[in-house]
């Protein structure tokens, strides 16, 4: 099945959308609107007018940065863009995934459709080309520091459109090949860039909000998911359903705070393996378990809540940068006159990757906290040690290591949540990059971030359905909790085990002796899912919109 192409016309972006470009291969096109088309076509006539009139403008009459004070006549004012990628050519480091470069060539595409660039037409359509036909350019993960956009590797991604050089690498539909045999294959000219073109096409944040608007839609579905973790575990240690209720939040209305005992809620209901005290009614459960539950379980609304209104805000912030026109100066067609600014400046993103990570941090943290206890039969209401299954057996370790990899990567991710933004004051280009966002460097962190967390959370959904399925014994008398978890955790459980190819059995819980099977192996096929959007996923689509689709 075709996925849906997607029309770019300068606004209305989603993050959706650039994920279905980037990773799903949908095709791309251009909006018809004559609108939308003269806007483009007048920013550009006014810059070519500008040279042949010798017209002061930074970056297209002048040089660049330090040397902003030097004119540059009409006769140079080609020579000058064609340069730029030449002299930005110093990226380092490993390659960006080439889902992040198409959805950097896609943002930059619907910037420029903004009409303020002064680019061609046929420039926007060529990177059109780019995307629906496979081609994508090399571009490395270290060179911009996020001040004047994301210099480097936009003016790799430029000149591979252009075929400036065979030095400049592309994956034609998976084949490597130089910039020039690219545009041969793909029946196109080597091109020219005219005045301004360079500095339009580099001179923006394109590359760090095409990777901040995959690490966003991948963060939802871990937030989704880390919900689904929480219900398991609940269930686990039979916890309560009481702290979830409507008249606790109506009294601390926080919008997140609210979605999340919502959410919990219903996650909740109908499961055979909770405390349900909705009514308002409390009892004591025997033995030294409080009359209440711990803190990360009762406070769960209100320490998630704060992270899914901050990943909601940041989505918005991320929308906003990809539908917005970030190079300088701007041409204003219809006044005539541009203006010389800093759209360029990627704090936004910056601040809110780095905000980000420092939430991916939190959900682990929390995590963490309940598989502990889970883990420890002093806090978890009666399970055996390190949810040992086959408690008869004398020589079984359960999920003891399986913790301490948790614990190996749980601070991995709360050191990761520390900022990058604020720590280094640049002095770079002779001082005209004198303050920078590092929102290139936040996003790549961030993107790590998501990698390291997808592989946490297939560890805690492990000891999620652990925890539920020796629940499930104590309950019920049998260890299937697929008749005895919540309908709406029902479809999370199917799916993990579906994923690591066992069924069900009544008769044995899924870790039961050492020797009989690998968890690396389950680890890995979790995440592969995970990552790949599968079914473990699609689990938890309705947790998803309930948090987001507002």
């Amino acid at each position: 099945m075709t996925a849906e192409k997607v029309t770019v016309s300068g606004e209305g972006l989603t993050i959706d959308q650039v994920v279905r470009v980037a990773r799903n291969e949908s095709k791309v096109a251009i909006t018809d609107d004559s609108v939308v088309q003269d806007r483009v076509r007048k920013s550009n006539d006014f810059i070519l007018d500008a040279v042949a009139n010798n017209q002061p403008i930074y970056g297209v009459t002048s040089g660049f940065g330090a040397m902003a004070y030097k004119a540059i006549t009409k006769e140079q004012a080609m020579e000058l863009q064609n340069n730029i990628p030449w002299f930005h050519k110093v990226g380092t480091g490993n390659r960006l995934p080439g889902s992040d470069v198409r959805a950097s060539i896609l943002v930059r595409m619907n910037s420029h459709l903004q009409g303020a660039s002064g680019i061609r037409m046929s420039m926007i359509e060529r990177m059109g080309v780019f995307l629906n036909e496979g081609v994508t350019p090399h571009v490395r993960e270290f060179a911009s520091i996020g001040a004047s956009g994301d210099l480097s590797p936009l003016s790799y991604i430029t000149a591979c459109l252009i075929g400036l050089d065979e030095s400049w690498k592309v994956d034609y539909q998976g084949k490597e090949m130089g910039a020039q045999s690219a545009l041969t294959a793909l029946g196109l000219e080597r091109e020219e860039l005219g005045p301004k073109e360079g500095l339009a096409m580099v001179n923006g944040t394109s590359v760090m909000a095409g990777i901040a608007a995959g690490v966003v839609y991948d963060t939802r579905q871990l937030l989704a998911l880390s919900f689904g973790a929480h219900a398991l575990l609940f269930q686990g240690l039979g916890a309560t359903n009481q702290s979830f209720h409507p008249f606790i939040h109506e009294h601390k209305p926080f919008n997140g705070q609210i979605a999340s005992a919502a959410v919990m809620l219903d996650l909740l209901t109908g499961s055979k393996l909770i405390c349900d005290e909705l009514d308002g009614q409390h009892e004591f459960r025997g033995g030294d378990e409080p009359i209440q539950d711990r803190y990360s379980l009762r406070c769960l609304p209100q320490y998630m809540g704060p992270i899914v209104d901050g990943l909601r805000l940041i989505a918005e912030q991320v929308e906003t940068e990809i539908n917005s026109a970030t190079d300088n100066p701007l041409v204003d067609e219809a006044s005539g006159h541009t203006y010389h600014g800093g759209n360029f400046l990627g704090q936004y993103i910056g601040v809110g990757m780095d905000q980000l990570r420092s939430h991916i941090g939190m959900l682990a943290k929390h995590l963490d906290i309940q598989i502990a206890m889970a883990a420890m039969p002093a806090f978890s209401n009666g399970l055996s040690a390190m949810l040992v299954g086959n408690t008869e057996r004398t020589i079984n370790g359960g999920l003891q290591s399986l913790q301490i990899c948790g614990n190996c990567i749980m601070p991995q991710l709360m050191f990761y949540g520390n900022a990058l933004t604020p720590h280094y004051p640049s002095h770079a280009e002779g001082f005209n990059q004198n303050i920078n966002s590092q929102g290139f460097g936040s996003a790549n962190l961030a993107r790590r971030s998501v990698e390291i967390y997808q592989q946490y959370m297939a560890i805690s959904l492990l000891f999620g359905v652990q925890a539920a399925e020796l629940r499930t014994h104590i309950e019920c008398g049998h260890y299937d909790a697929s008749q005895s978890v919540s309908p709406a955790t029902l479809p999370l459980y199917t799916a993990i085990y579906e994923v690591i190819g066992r069924q069900f059995d009544d008769k044995r819980a899924l870790i039961w002796n050492d020797y009989e099977q690998a968890m690396d192996v389950y680890i890995a096929a979790i995440t592969e899912d995970i990552k790949a959007g599968g079914r473990i996923v699609k689990a938890v689509e309705k947790v998803k919109g309930a948090l987001f689709d507002c």
